[in-house]
Parts: C-alpha cells; structure tokens; sequence
C-alpha cells in the first residue's frame, strides 16, 4: 500500500505482479510490461522501461484462459470512475461499512478492492492470501464487504457479510441474497454488471450477439499502445450474450469457447454445470473435438468425487440428456486429478484438449 501510494505520488503508474509466479514467468512480465523500477522483498531496482502517459495509473497484465497476455493501462480517472460506481451500485456506508481484500493483487479482483477503498476513503483490511479462518475474523471484526471467486463461496459464511462480491469464474447455480454476481474484466476496471444489471454510468449493448460496454472506467489501452474500443468509444469485449425480457444481462461466454456440432450451438457453460451436479463429479470441463461426421463433439473432462466411481460416459450421457438437449451430451470422456484453472479459478479453455 505504501509503495503504491509513493508511487502515484510521483506520477508514476503501477504494474502488480503475482507473488506466487516462478522467477521465469516473473521475468517474463517484467520484460513484456516494461517498467522502470522493480520494489522486491529486498529492495528496489531499476531496470531500463517505456513511460507512461500522464495520468495512467495501472498497468495489469491480463490471465486469459490460456494464460498471460497483454497489459491493461488504466488512467487514474478509470480507476476513480469503477470506484465510485462500484460504491453506488453497492449502496457502501463510510460509517459502517469495511472493506476486506483477500484475492491476489495482481488481478482486479483483489487489486480492485484496495483502489476503491484509496479513492472512497471506505476503511480496508488486506490479507495476503485466502484463509477460512481468518475471513471469518475479519467479518467479526467488522468487515462488511468483500470480493471473492466463485470456487471460494461455498469455503465460508457468505451471511457474516453484508454484501459479498463473486466474479472470475461463472457463478454456482443458486446464490444467497447477499451474494452479487459481478461481470467485467480487467479491461473494464473489474466488474461493471451486478447481477445482470449495469453499475451507475455503464452502458451495455448486444452487437451481433457480441456484449460492449461504454463507461468511463475503461481501459486507456493496452501497454503496446493498441486500443481496443471502437471510435465511438464501445469496447467489444468477445463475450456472448443477451438480455432478458425484464433488461437483465446474460453471458453465454467467449466467442472462440462456442463448440458447433452437428449444426447445434453448444454453450460449454451450460453442460459443464449439468455434469457438476452429478454426485460421482467434483468438477468438470468440456471441449469440441474435431470430428469428420459432426464437425465437433463434446468432449467432457471429469475430476471424480473422492470415495466415488467415475461415472461412465453412458451414466453422464443420461445424466445431461435429462436436463438438456441430447446433442449436448458429451460424445466421449476423459478423467483428470484436476483441471488447469487460472489463480481466480478461470478454466484455462485453450490447453484442455491438450
């Protein structure tokens, strides 16, 4: 908090960087992000870097599906801008409520809750990993939000919160009333849709069934000097979806996550929750497959529940067929130990047919 505080006070913007990354990967960000200063547990060192424009406050390297990619330039205005509407859209009391920071850093996730607290002056307690036990000190203690992934929700008490924050991953079937599902990324400043509904002075359309946001608390540009948002300010952000008769925002997911088999369009999203629910599977994936007859087939990856048989690929053929479409089931299985997921719980998408 401090060297970020010096920081903005010399003009200067900041790039986090994941603690927990291996020395390779760290140098690899250093060396695509360009920074000039470089503060370890040792101390500092300076490095030759590209500037920043006036103004730029952050530069946050993405974790897509498939892992690393670019750096996220956002102005001190954007992040003042997600701030308050984030504080609007949450109704936050500076008397009585109090933030609590406990997702890494390096994502918006976690990096969002501390900004919002520098710019609303709303009191904050960060923790330097994700504890049951310590969460739950923290709301007796008199933390009123906080901001998780939805892999962590069911590990505590959602209801020792006042309003608790899920975003990162797609969101369990049924949440409690104090539970808001959040949709953004880290081009947007973090989540800029509470349960389905935009955040005060967030625009949202639906163009060729492709989601773009408008608001002032998106990117400036990404750190190679590329700015994705059309001339008229929109941002395509290459998720998929729709609105709800009522207004509300729904997103199928990522345009390249789409799997066509047979001519059907088969949302990975839907089909992946199905097989969770299956009481032999503790988590699931699926993927399209090339094939010579169907154009893709689904292919499910399955993590068995401990003490419990795999299912078979009949037993979860039915087990879909019950509750969706038939040409949605999966056409073959695979078992894992795990799945390869990003640090706030995203499958990463592109390496599991690997």
């Amino acid at each position: 908090m401090a060297a970020l505080r010096d920081a903005w006070d010399r003009g200067e913007a900041v790039l986090p960087i994941d603690s927990r990354l291996p020395e390779p990967a760290k140098r690899e960000v250093i060396t695509a992000m360009a920074p000039a200063r470089v503060f370890t547990s040792t101390g500092l060192v300076e490095i030759e870097g590209r500037p920043v424009q006036p103004g730029d406050a952050l530069v946050v390297a993405t974790s897509g599906t498939s892992g690393l990619s670019r750096g996220v330039v956002l102005t001190h205005a954007a992040v003042a801008a997600a701030a308050v509407a984030t504080s609007e859209g949450l109704n936050v009391d500076p008397e009585s409520d109090r933030w609590l920071a406990c997702l890494p850093l390096s994502h918006m996730g976690g990096l969002g809750v501390v900004t919002r607290a520098l710019h609303t002056g709303i009191p904050l307690e960060i923790h330097d990993g994700f504890d049951p036990g310590r969460i739950v000190e923290a709301a007796a203690g008199g933390a009123t939000l906080v901001s998780l992934v939805a892999t962590l929700l069911a590990r505590i008490d959602p209801a020792a919160f006042r309003r608790v924050l899920i975003g990162g991953a797609p969101a369990p079937p049924t949440t409690p009333p104090n539970v808001t599902v959040t949709y953004g990324m880290t081009e947007t400043g973090g989540g800029v849709v509470y349960d389905g509904t935009p955040l005060p002075g967030v625009e949202v359309r639906v163009v060729d069934a492709e989601i773009q946001i408008k608001g002032p608390m998106l990117l400036r540009a990404y750190r190679d000097g590329h700015n994705p948002r059309e001339p008229d300010g929109w941002l395509p952000t290459g998720d998929l979806g729709s609105f709800e008769p009522d207004g509300r925002l729904v997103v199928s997911g990522r345009r390249s996550d789409l799997i066509i088999s047979g001519g059907e369009n088969i949302w990975p999203a839907g089909v992946e929750d199905r097989l969770r629910r299956h009481h032999g599977v503790a988590d699931a994936a699926v993927f399209g497959r090339a094939d010579p007859e169907w154009g893709q087939v689904v292919v499910a990856l399955i993590v068995p529940e401990p003490g419990e048989s795999p299912p078979g690929l009949d037993a979860l053929r039915a087990f879909v067929s019950d509750a969706l479409p038939d040409y949605m089931a999966p056409r073959a299985v695979e078992y894992r130990q795990h799945l390869p997921r990003t640090s706030l719980g995203k499958l990463r998408r592109g390496v599991l047919g690997d």
